[in-house]
């Protein structure tokens, strides 16, 4: 029986350099599996673009004219119509930016200096709802911003399970499903039952979300391994 070809991912562009969006246009064009479905100027473009056009995932600049990328990032995802997943793209590798993209709902956070190949599979990964945040950028943003608990999220600590509890601690170490199951001893599957259920419980979007949301509520701290 042959396998169905799954339905290209649904792609849009923002940033405010020409040059910018028709390289990362061609970027695109030359891979299978994507479709580019337009691009925009500033964050107020990105935002109609998104609100017309549904695509899975976004590709967001930061500093845009009109509305800026982090502006344009937190309108959509506190849309609950919209599903489109945010990639921030950057030439500034700024820890204000890093923070300040994934509170406003980021997905993942990339510099635009990485290879094609890189930028194709971020999208990918923020497409299957998955975090895109590397080790330097996860503990950076523990060190320079989350030094203090500050609750954010919509939902209590004590709704989860003891378990639900350890998988969000696991999560705020940015260990990926594979690694809870085998630290946890339990299956991926489960972990992923898990997940969805702390994702809901506190009503955050992502698991990029529930990183922040580990250390904001004090589930991890700060230069604990």
């Amino acid at each position: 029986m042959t396998t169905p070809t799954p339905p290209p991912l649904r792609v849009v562009i923002a940033d405010d350099q020409p040059l910018v969006r028709s390289g990362l246009a061609m970027i695109l064009d030359g891979y299978d599996g994507i479709d580019l479905l337009g691009s925009a100027a500033d964050g107020r473009e990105a935002l109609a673009l998104v609100r017309s056009e549904r695509p899975d995932v976004i590709l967001m600049d930061i500093r845009m004219p009109v509305m800026d990328g982090i502006a344009a990032t937190r309108a959509i995802a506190a849309d609950p119509a919209i599903t489109t997943r945010v990639l921030v793209l950057t030439t500034f590798d700024l820890d204000e930016y890093i923070h300040q993209a994934l509170k406003a709902g980021a997905s993942g956070f990339m510099l635009k200096n990485k290879p094609a190949d890189d930028i194709v599979a971020a999208i990918r990964t923020v497409a299957r709802g998955e975090e895109l945040l590397g080790p330097v950028i996860t503990r950076r943003l523990i060190e320079h911003y989350l030094q203090t608990p500050r609750p954010v999220a919509g939902g209590s600590l004590d709704q989860l399970t003891q378990r639900e509890l350890a998988v969000l601690r696991e999560l705020g170490r940015g260990r990926s499903n594979q690694e809870i199951a085998a630290e946890l001893s339990i299956g991926e599957a489960t972990v992923k039952t898990h997940v969805s259920r702390v994702l809901t419980k506190l009503a955050i979007r992502d698991r990029a979300q529930a990183v922040v949301v580990a250390y904001e509520l004090g589930v991890v701290r700060p230069g604990e391994r």
